[in-house]
Parts: structure tokens; sequence; C-alpha cells
């Protein structure tokens, strides 16, 4: 029997056949996932000099892609190095550890870096986060002993051997007057009190300082009209007799500072003279030939409106002349004939923010350079609160064009004297409620990158990771003066008296 089929319906079942051969009955084709992947990281990571720090890398795998993804990163920084654990995620594996690594030399900066997840047969992905490359804090300088004193204010600071020297400055509760020169004992940690030295007719002193062979102790009178030298013989480094109080004439209006040394094998006191009576600032360098007899070899007018201390190296004077600048003076060994008698001005500078206080000629022996001096600026203070001024870095490689290069700043604190271990390569700044602050002035302190410039483009030695230590004491300092010697470092505090204190060490 035959069966014969309409066309119509013919073209029916064809259509039929066609829709459930594709699925029709349930709704349209659903097109096979595309394999991808997707790379997050966190937003930021800091991490500080000489140590690491440690994020999650995330990748998200779609469309069923099961390869191996590689991990890199880009955009490092000099000094900076990135590992990934593991560099490579097989099969499911979705997250990775990356560390940063900074060395001990890397900028302080922030910087921007790329994360790539990349693999077979998909789009390479990024991620992108912030490095902060910071610090690590300065390491704390430990006390190992204070040598008390509460009836004066304990200002300037000199060691020699065992024997430690300090004087006495302005007024403390009314009655402790700044008159007296204290000698101790520091054989021991703690410094012991063996003598006091009461100078007549004084009412401040300022320097102190033990001539080079160790047979006299010169002191700085500051008080007005009864301003002068005291000089002592040392007939042993704690026993000291009277050989002479100055009076009258220029010292009379008071000796801020005063600065022993030797040239050409002469003793010279370069002392710093106050403004009084309309009588304008004056150095005026004193003969300590005959000891008993100080004799006045020159007297010069400079400062604006002081003069605030001297330092003498090698037959060179420098001058801090407070908002004049720096001076730098032949008295012997710049070549062009000057003498102590008669200095001849080498150059001069203008360090930023002015009130240049006191000076260091620092002599670099492993660089075997000459290259730097350091400035104090000595900003307004309030004894036992408060305090302003920086740490200033002057090229002399052309002596006679002086270039202010770096500066070293703290909030809230100013230097006001300092000493350098040059051996070793450490300034010790005395900063007065900030404490002690330690730097590394090894090397160059002129060369620095962007990120370790003041807005004004000198290098910051802060920024370029130069403050090694801090010394704090323990509670309220308000620290004068500080001297390393090879027997120790010692900083004297208005409020404490004589700290021993733990040198810092490379």
């Amino acid at each position: 029997m035959t069966f014969m089929i309409h066309p119509r319906t013919a073209i029916g079942l064809f259509v039929a056949a066609v829709l459930l051969g594709c699925g029709g009955g349930d709704g349209p084709v659903t097109p096979a996932p595309t394999p991808a992947i997707a790379v997050a990281v966190g937003s930021s990571l800091s991490a500080v000099r000489g140590a690491s720090g440690n994020a999650t890398v995330t990748v998200t795998r779609s469309g069923g892609y099961a390869g191996t993804i590689t991990l890199t990163a880009s955009g490092m920084p000099s000094g900076v190095t990135a590992t990934f654990d593991p560099a490579t995620l097989a099969g499911t594996a979705t997250t990775s550890a990356l560390t940063v690594t900074v060395s001990g030399g890397a900028v302080v900066a922030i910087s921007t870096i790329t994360v790539s997840a990349s693999g077979a047969g998909v789009s390479t992905q990024t991620a992108v986060f912030t490095l902060n490359v910071a610090l690590p804090p300065p390491l704390a300088l430990a006390s190992l002993g204070l040598g008390g004193v509460a009836d004066r204010y304990t200002a300037e600071l000199w060691v020699r051997g065992t024997t430690a020297y300090t004087t006495t400055w302005g007024t403390r509760s009314g009655t402790g007057r700044g008159n007296a020169i204290k000698l101790w004992d520091v054989s021991a940690n703690t410094p012991t009190l063996v003598d006091s030295l009461i100078v007549a007719n004084a009412s401040t002193l300022g320097d102190v300082q033990v001539s080079d062979d160790g047979s006299l102790l010169v002191a700085a009178i500051e008080s007005n009209p009864n301003g002068g030298l005291a000089v002592y013989q040392l007939d042993s480094p704690r026993s000291a007799r009277l050989l002479v109080r100055t009076t009258g004439g220029e010292l009379q209006y008071g000796v801020h500072t005063a600065e022993i040394a030797r040239v050409n094998g002469v003793l010279y006191a370069f002392c710093a003279i106050d403004p009084a009576n309309g009588v304008p600032a004056r150095l005026v360098i004193v003969s300590l030939a005959n000891p008993s007899q100080p004799t006045t070899v020159a007297s010069l007018q400079m400062g604006s409106p002081y003069i605030h201390d001297v330092f003498v190296r090698d037959g060179l004077l420098f001058t801090g002349e407070w908002n004049s600048g720096l001076g730098i003076w032949d008295i012997g060994g710049g070549g062009t004939g000057g003498t102590v008698a008669v200095p001849k001005r080498l150059s001069f500078v203008a360090t930023q923010g002015g009130k240049v206080h006191n000076v260091w000629w620092y002599h670099d022996p492993v660089a075997n350079s000459k290259r730097y001096v350091f400035v104090g600026e000595e900003g307004p203070g309030v004894i036992g609160s408060s305090s302003v001024g920086d740490v200033h870095v002057v090229d002399i490689s052309t002596i006679t064009a002086p270039t202010e290069v770096a500066r070293y700043t703290v909030a809230g604190g100013g230097t006001h004297n300092f000493s350098v271990d040059e051996a070793s390569g450490f300034l010790y700044a005395a900063y007065y409620n900030a404490g002690v602050r330690v730097l590394d002035v090894r090397g160059d302190l002129g060369t620095c990158v962007a990120a370790q410039k003041t807005t004004d483009g000198r290098c910051d030695l802060t920024l370029m990771g130069r403050e090694k230590a801090i010394f704090n004491g323990s509670g309220s300092v308000y620290v004068w003066g500080v001297h390393w010697t090879p027997s120790g470092l010692f900083a004297s505090d208005m409020l404490n008296g004589l700290w021993r204190i733990a040198p810092a060490s490379r």
C-alpha cells in the first residue's frame, strides 16, 4: 500500500525536524564560554629599607580555563625586588604570595608597581598598587649613667680622658647662678662630681675647653660688664689653679664662646664678643702664649647682630656670623698670606634661615675628603619645652665659592652644638628638647635623587637615610652640648646634668 504526503505536510515535518535538531524546543543555543583570567592585588604596600613587605595576589579563572598562569612585576624602583611564591599557578591554583624586598640603599619614595598575569590562550591582565618605601625608625642610644645637677642649668661641655668639665648658665630657680665650672670623674659609666670652680663676678658662663697639651682650662664669661676669660693651670686633670680672670677691655661686654686652638705652635683663644652699649659684635683673638697675661692680637667687627662661634683647623678660621652667614678666613693655611693677627677672608656663604651658631669642618678619613662644613642654626626656644634650627651642609670643594647642598631638620626640635666622630663618620648633634641626634655623614652628602630633595633643591639627610640614632634620656631633656671622645660619648643637659651615652656603631 502506498501512502502519499501532502506537500504542505512535508514542509511542516521538515521545519519540525530542524527545530528539534537545534534544540529549538528549549530556546536559543548558548555559546560556549570564552576562557579568561583576571588579577587583583591590594591597593598599597609599605616596606622599610633593609626589610620586606608582603601582599597576596589573587587570580580569578573563568570559562573553564585551567592553564598555567605566570606572574610578573614591573615598575620596581632601584634597590627593590619582587618575588612570587609560586611564580606560576597551574590547574585550579588562584593565589600567590608577593614579597617586596627593599635594600638599604633604596630611595625613600612612593612608586606605582604593575603585576601582570599571563597564560596560553588568554589575554594578559594587570593590576597596579602603590609601594611606599619608608625609613626604618632610628636606633635608640642607651643612657649609661647620669651625673645629676639640679641647682644650676648645665651648659657647655668638654671631655679629656676620664675627666669632664661643664659650665653653668643663667639663673635657675632664682638662686642657682651660672658661675660654676663643674669637674667630673667619668672613668665609670655614671659621672661623679669631684669639684666645682666658682668664677668671680660671673652670672653666666659659655665655652669651656682644655688645651691640646692638657695644661690649661679656659672658660668664657658672658656677663656684661664682667665678661672675660677664666684661665686655669691644670696641675692635674682634676686640680685647677686660677691663673687669671680677665677684666675690662673688649672682653668685658661678654664672651659668648671662646674656642682655643693652636696655630703655628701658639695657643690662641678666639672670642665671640656680644654687642653691648652700642658697640657691635666682634671677634677678638687673644694669645695665650703667656697664659697668665692674655694679649689681644686681633679684633674684627663682624656678625649681624652677633658672632656666635668659630672653628679653627689647618690654618683656616670658620666664623658663625649669625644672620650674615658663614665666613671662611685664611689665618695661615689658605695661601693668601693671612695670619692670626691679620686674617684674610676667603669666602662667605649665607645659609638658609641664617642664625649661624656653630661650625665643624669635617675631615673624612675614608673618602680622604675635606669637602663639607656642618653649620648649626640656632632658632628661638624655651628651656625645657621647645627649640628650632637645622643642621646645614656646605660644600667647600671650591673654597672661594662655598655652596649649601643639604640640610637635616627635626620637627619640633632645634640644634645647638655638635661633635663629630670622624673615624666612624658620625655627627652627634645636641637638639635641646629633641635630645641628641646622630647622622651618618660619611661619603657624598650633596648628591641625591628628586624624591630626597627639599623644595629648594637641597638634599634632605633624613630622606637620604642619614639619620642613624636618637638619644632622648629618661623623660624630659634639654640637651645643650654633646662631646664625642675616644673615651666615650657625653651630653650636657640643662635640666638634668651630665649624661654618658652609648655611642653609635656601624
